[in-house]
């Protein structure tokens, strides 16, 4: 009999009503405002009325470098919130909204799979309650300001070519990447070439994932800068009143959302900043509400441990004030096999063959990224369990070898099955967790505040990615320059690069040596509170695949959806 569909796995949960999800977190009901059956929006007064309950412990789930089909991040995070159960505690899991784009591209969903997933899986992964759709009206509010601003004749003096702020959707669509607006007659506005990105590279998304609550949003989206003037200044949302306006429309989104799991475990989803190019973690203020609604809290960070778990530790943590008590590095067979250079995996298409044949030596050819991962974690200062997450297609003696590499690096390990088995099938790993979490924690940050915007960038370049150094082209370092003059020196660093390696070539595989990470160019996200370097070509618009999933979802004939995944 074939598995299940993870729709058809979700469609058959036994969902609690959600008044007794928020009950057993210690959420009152006055701080609840209900989104049909299955969601509830998290008023932020909750912030203050649970500072004094107890605080959970603060797990971080990470992992190895991914291939392009993922290895599983959000299913093992939704898998080890619901084991906690199994072992006698009470656990909630904070996870990010899923794009449409992606939903309805190649990735598909972000629910997480199989047993371990967020439900109603339908919901969660088409538009949920908006938010995305408010970020997207926000950003674009201050597009069209820009415009006008330029079509009123321009007071603030607005260089026409350092106009950085575009416009956002939340969809994959590659035509809208360039574009030319103001075309037509006079009245139709100032002609200038701009583009599109999806929601997610927003920067308000990024503000709103890193804000503290609404007077503080309002700052941020205040201090965004659109361009620069004819003589170098920056120009700012608040310069062209939008800022005001744009926090309005975001006074609903700001709330976190709350839904359950396929075993009733609580989940704050909550933002959804793009993990190459912004923070690619939840909402900060969903943790500060989390962290008090139980023994812990099971947050997500995007792509591998060099990229998301580093932005959590030196940008959400230095916003939020909080400290991890532990960090899971996620790993798979198929995974530290790519990285020994013999396979190459491609989304959308079949493994190779060999790939799938038992051979543990492959999986040590590729351990280098799975140690340089795991010595990023131990970096800050934080404890490491390896979450083997196990496929169909491994072999108990691939399993044995990721488990001998952990202990070559003195981890914990675990193997879960919690996508067949549920939460029953990651209770080694929340075991092992709970272990780590109770050790003493010794957290920093990897680099000061004070410290130079070129001191940031080489320190994560050479010991989180393992460069030899750092080449700047003629246009970073110009950038650089104006971004210290200006005042954004204290700002911290969210590097940009492929995630497909540790190294910003993707097609370097397992912890690479004798390389020079190249910053290209360097951009200021000065309402969202860091600065982003780009260390190659970056996506900021994905496109369709020959095959995407918008193709096979639709209705049946009882008016459910089909083909989601």
């Amino acid at each position: 009999m074939a598995f299940p569909s993870d729709l058809e796995i979700a469609r058959s949960a036994s969902l609690k009503p959600m008044d007794d999800v928020a009950a057993e977190m210690g959420l009152p009901q006055h701080l609840l405002e209900p989104y049909g059956s299955d969601v509830l929006k998290v008023g932020l007064n909750a912030i203050d009325e649970l500072a004094d309950a107890p605080r959970a412990k603060y797990i971080l789930v990470s992992a190895i470098t991914p291939t392009p089909l993922g290895e599983g991040k959000t299913t093992t995070t939704v898998g080890l919130g619901q084991a906690f159960k199994h072992i006698g505690k009470r656990a909630t899991v904070a996870i990010r909204q899923p794009s449409m784009g992606p939903t309805l591209g190649i990735k598909g969903g972000a629910a997480g799979g199989g047993y371990s997933q967020v439900v109603p899986m339908e919901l969660l992964n088409l538009h949920l309650t908006g938010d995305m759709h408010a970020v997207t009206a926000a950003h674009n509010l201050l597009s069209a300001m820009v415009d006008n601003h330029l079509y009123q004749g321009n007071k603030l003096g607005l260089d026409l070519t350092e106009i950085t702020w575009r416009r956002v959707l939340d969809m994959n669509d590659r035509a809208l990447r360039n574009i030319v607006v103001g075309l037509g007659s006079k009245s139709d506005g100032v002609p200038r070439q701009t583009g599109f990105d999806i929601t997610a590279a927003s920067e308000v998304m990024a503000a709103l994932a890193l804000t503290t609550g609404m007077d503080d949003l309002r700052g941020r989206l205040g201090r965004i800068v659109v361009g620069y003037t004819t003589e170098g200044e920056p120009v700012t949302a608040d310069q062209l009143d939008a800022a005001g306006a744009m926090t309005v429309l975001l006074r609903e989104a700001i709330k976190p959302n709350l839904m359950q799991t396929y075993e009733n475990t609580p989940v704050l989803v909550h933002c959804g900043p793009f993990g190459n190019i912004a923070t690619g973690n939840s909402s900060v203020v969903a943790d500060l509400i989390g962290l008090h609604c139980g023994d812990y809290l099971v947050t997500e960070a995007g792509f591998g441990a060099d990229m998301g778990a580093e932005r959590f530790f030196n940008i959400k943590c230095r916003v939020s004030g909080q400290r991890p008590d532990a960090a899971i590095v996620v790993a798979t067979v198929r995974a530290l096999k790519a990285h020994s250079g013999k396979f190459r995996i491609v989304a959308g298409k079949p493994l190779p063959e060999d790939l799938l044949a038992e051979n543990p030596d492959d999986v040590h050819a590729g351990a280098a990224n799975l140690r340089k991962q795991i010595e990023n974690i131990r970096l800050h200062g934080v404890s490491p369990v390896v979450a083997i997450n196990a496929f169909p297609t491994d072999h108990p003696s691939e399993h044995a070898a990721i488990r001998e590499i952990a202990a070559s690096m003195n981890a914990r390990s675990a193997v879960c099955t919690n996508f067949a088995e549920g939460g029953a099938g990651a209770a080694e790993l929340a075991e092992a967790v709970a272990e780590a979490a109770d050790e003493p924690n010794d957290f920093a940050f990897l680099y000061p505040a004070e410290a130079t915007l070129r001191e940031k960038i080489e320190t994560i370049a050479t010991k989180v990615y393992g460069a030899d150094g750092v080449s700047y082209a003629p246009l970073a370092k110009r950038q650089l320059n104006t971004y210290e003059r200006a005042g954004f020196g204290n700002l911290p660093m969210c590097m940009a690069k492929t995630h497909l390696s540790i190294s910003s070539d993707p097609t370097l595989k397992g912890a690479p040596t004798g390389w020079t990470l190249p910053v290209r160019e360097v951009r200021a996200s000065v309402g969202a509170g860091f600065v982003y370097p780009i260390c190659g070509e970056m996506r900021t618009m994905p496109g369709l695949g020959t095959a995407p999933a918008a193709a096979r979802i639709d209705l049946d004939e009882q008016g459910e959806i089909v083909g989601l995944s």
